[in-house]
């Protein structure tokens, strides 16, 4: 039975706005999420493969991941960036804390939560450098996954009844009414676990603890696929997630009660450099490049 959780919730909205890159695809239907390039404020494209959405990466970039509640309810969403919780730094599970997003609310997650007020940034990096592989987490860098929760709706209080007439002695013998008393200790003696389980399930550190019904599944021991093995060739220059300088980024914490153990939704996005992309078959190459420009522009940055 889901209980109500302290949970952080974004200090402001921040509208979504256009930006002059290619549109990234919304990969969510509850909640859309989309990263944002903070070195160039773009916000990255996505290629769609084999059902799985990518996005390509810089080394040295900061990002942001752009999350946009699209319902008219508020929703909590546990953020995950290469297997690790955006909030706890806990390996992540779908039954921990998160941001809770107002309805329509669009805002942007810059970094690993280090306080109330603080965020460490995000930015793309060699596997070697990245948070997760630093905490010796590395099998699952290069995936940003986000899992939605709705809320409970608030009971209803101050409902009027009519009160059922009164039974007689002869219908409560007739309707069990002996056998509802030798039950009664046994409801009673399940009614202290619960509460005492409840009481039991506090906080720790303004976190809300995991809850055992709502962890994932267990890993999979099925052998790599195909796919697996054309991509591990490159694992030593694959992207990762680096925990960059502290940045002013405040939250509030606010209460929020899952209606469910299981999310409503999970959403995810992969991500890896443009040649590794390309290597894995992710971007395809155009067939007949465009010819060479005289005057294509301004000056790039090196890669």
């Amino acid at each position: 039975m889901p209980t109500r959780r302290t949970l952080l919730a974004l200090a402001a909205a921040a509208a979504a706005t256009a930006l002059s890159s290619p549109p990234a695809l919304a990969v969510g239907s509850l909640v859309d999420m989309q990263v944002i390039d903070r070195s160039r404020s773009e916000t990255l494209a996505t290629w769609r493969f084999r059902g799985a959405s990518y996005i390509a990466g810089r080394p040295g970039d900061r990002y942001a991941v752009r999350l946009t509640n699209r319902s008219s309810s508020r929703v909590l969403v546990v953020l995950s960036v290469d297997g690790v919780n955006a909030v706890s730094g806990e390996t992540a599970a779908t039954g921990q804390t998160g941001y809770v997003l107002a309805p329509w609310q669009s805002a942007e997650i810059t970094g690993w939560r280090k306080s109330y007020s603080e965020a460490a940034a995000f930015y793309f990096t060699a596997l070697p450098d990245s948070y997760a592989a630093r905490t010796d987490r590395p099998d699952n860098v290069g995936v940003i996954g986000a899992a939605v929760f709705r809320e409970r709706p608030a009971e209803p209080r101050g409902r009027w009844f009519e009160p059922a007439p009164p039974i007689s002695r002869s219908e409560r013998a007739g309707r069990g009414d002996h056998a509802d008393r030798a039950q009664e200790p046994e409801r009673r003696a399940a009614q202290g676990s619960a509460e005492k389980a409840a009481r039991a399930d506090g906080l720790a550190g303004g976190v809300a603890q995991p809850d055992a019904l709502a962890r994932g599944p267990a890993p999979s021991t099925m052998a790599p696929s195909p796919r697996e093995e054309r991509e591990s060739f490159a694992r030593e220059r694959k992207l990762g997630t680096g925990h960059g300088e502290r940045e002013h980024s405040p939250t509030t914490q606010t209460t929020f009660e899952r209606a469910t153990a299981q999310p409503a939704e999970i959403v995810q996005v992969r991500y890896d450099s443009h040649s590794n992309l390309v290597a894995s078959g992710v971007i395809v190459r155009p067939r007949f490049p465009s010819p060479p420009q005289p005057f294509p522009g301004f000056a790039p940055d090196p890669l």
